[in-house]
């Protein structure tokens, strides 16, 4: 299928899930510093997999502060699994941390809307697709994208700032309008030609 639009959106949930990534890596550390503190062996597990940790949180608040670059909490998760394996505790936590660390590159991928003469697909872990004639307006306008559906519910949201100026809202604003015109025009004559039986 060729798009003539991409709409990347925005996605909100990734602060959250760094937050979520980060509280549970260091709760993975505490945790693990306690257990090595109170047991008789210096448990040289659980200091690898601590250092090893800090050195990867370290590492992702230095790209996002100062890089702006997206960072990912997996890696951390991951080693996290292997090192709740190994406690004497708590050991069901490495199906949580494998789980969370395989989740996060989906949670964190970027849903895109495509925009085709024939439908618009919006791109998620299962693909939704919509018909022209579900829609009365479709708008992008300062970097949002709002779908009017005819069942009068409206759905918005914030796009990526990828380049986007105001040319390129107003060409896709003129293809929607256009698009939806000619739904508009192909019911209406439809309906006359029903009528005219």
């Amino acid at each position: 299928m060729i798009y003539q639009y991409v709409v990347t959106l925005k996605n909100q949930q990734t602060r959250y899930l760094d937050i979520l990534g980060l509280l549970l890596s260091l709760l993975s550390v505490l945790f693990f510093f306690r257990e090595m503190s109170s047991s008789n062996n210096l448990g040289l597990v659980y200091l690898l997999g601590s250092v090893v940790i800090l050195i990867i949180l370290a590492r992702n608040y230095y790209l996002s502060n100062y890089r702006n670059k997206k960072v990912y909490y997996s890696r951390a998760m991951l080693l996290a699994a292997l090192v709740w394996a190994k406690m004497p505790y708590f050991q069901w936590l490495f199906f949580v941390f494998i789980a969370l660390a395989l989740l996060e590159y989906q949670a964190k991928y970027a849903i895109e809307i495509g925009f085709s003469d024939k439908e618009i697909v919006l791109n998620t872990l299962f693909k939704k697709r919509f018909n022209w004639s579900q829609f009365t307006n479709i708008v992008l306008k300062d970097g949002i994208i709002t779908l009017d559906f005819k069942n009068n519910k409206v759905w918005q949201r914030e796009i990526e700032d990828d380049e986007d100026d105001d040319a390129d809202e107003d060409e896709f604003n003129a293809y929607c309008r256009e698009r939806l015109g000619l739904v508009t025009n192909n019911n209406s004559t439809s309906f006359n030609l029903e009528n005219s039986k």
